[in-house]
């Protein structure tokens, strides 16, 4: 099984969780209070649809689908629109690691290491969008 088959099912355990994403942006929120102030006018149920379909394109990029939604995400979190500074995606990722940590009962090392093998490469395109 590839990294991108096993994330895609640790992501379908992790996400039937009711709190999965309230959880992931306590964790994000708090690795910094530059995230924090970013989110502050931010409707936050809006913001955790948001995630749940970020979250899959990533995934479903790594499973083989066109870059097209990877990009979109890129150009929206660019410097001229939302100015997301790259260096917050390490965090971001920690964050989500640490969610999924918390909310897949399958979760192990080489799991973690399964996510950020098949998430880096959609990442970088973003970054690389700033």
């Amino acid at each position: 099984m590839t990294d991108a088959d096993k994330v895609f099912q640790s992501y379908g355990r992790s996400c039937n969780s009711p709190s999965f994403y309230e959880d992931f942006y306590s964790n994000f929120m708090g690795k910094s209070p530059e995230i924090r102030a970013m989110f502050t006018n931010t409707d936050m149920t809006s913001q955790r649809s948001l995630l749940r379909g970020g979250i899959m394109w990533l995934v479903m990029h790594a499973r083989g689908m066109s870059d097209t939604k990877i990009r979109a995400l890129g150009e929206s979190h660019s410097r001229s629109k939302m100015n997301i500074n790259p260096m917050f995606y390490g965090m971001w990722l920690d964050a989500l690691v640490d969610t999924l940590e918390k909310h897949d009962p399958d979760f192990s090392q080489e799991l973690e290491q399964s996510w950020r093998n098949a998430l880096r490469p959609s990442i970088e395109m973003i970054q690389s969008m700033y």
